[in-house]
């Protein structure tokens, strides 16, 4: 006895339940079957969504140290590192000259004359005092 010869003499007693899926005839069977396989993909598909987006800082270092860099993301990179050296040495803003120190100047005591003056680095301290409470009788 064949395969199939078995397949059909098993199903001639008891066919199996099916519907109708577009042009193909499904069983009961593997429409549970399938669903469950769906429900397993998209838990799988949510589960790898939230560990990727729990690891973006962790990929994010990773895809930095590879070696092949677009060159545009590498120039700009270079540019920082190149600026943060030139401020280090410099102690400040770099290339200010004359005129940016000029006008910082102009612009400090311009703040000190609307704000009566004090050290604008500095932070302000506040004093409160407490205020007074009077009891009230009911």
């Amino acid at each position: 006895m064949t395969a199939n010869a078995s397949f059909s003499q098993h199903y001639s007693h008891n066919p199996p339940r099916s519907s109708t899926f577009g042009s193909c005839t499904l069983s009961v069977k593997s429409k549970m079957a399938l669903n469950k396989l769906f429900r397993l993909s998209s838990a799988l598909r949510s589960a790898a969504s939230l560990t990727l987006r729990r690891n973006i800082g962790i990929s994010a270092v990773l895809f930095n140290r590879a070696k092949d860099l677009d060159p545009i993301q590498k120039l700009f990179l270079d540019k920082i590192r190149d600026y943060n050296a030139k401020s280090k040495i410099s102690g400040g803003i770099v290339e200010g000259g004359a005129s940016y120190q000029k006008n910082v100047s102009e612009e400090v005591t311009k703040l000190q004359r609307l704000y009566g003056g004090g050290d604008l680095a500095k932070f302000p301290d506040f004093k409160f005092s407490e205020p007074k409470l009077e009891e009230v009788a009911k």
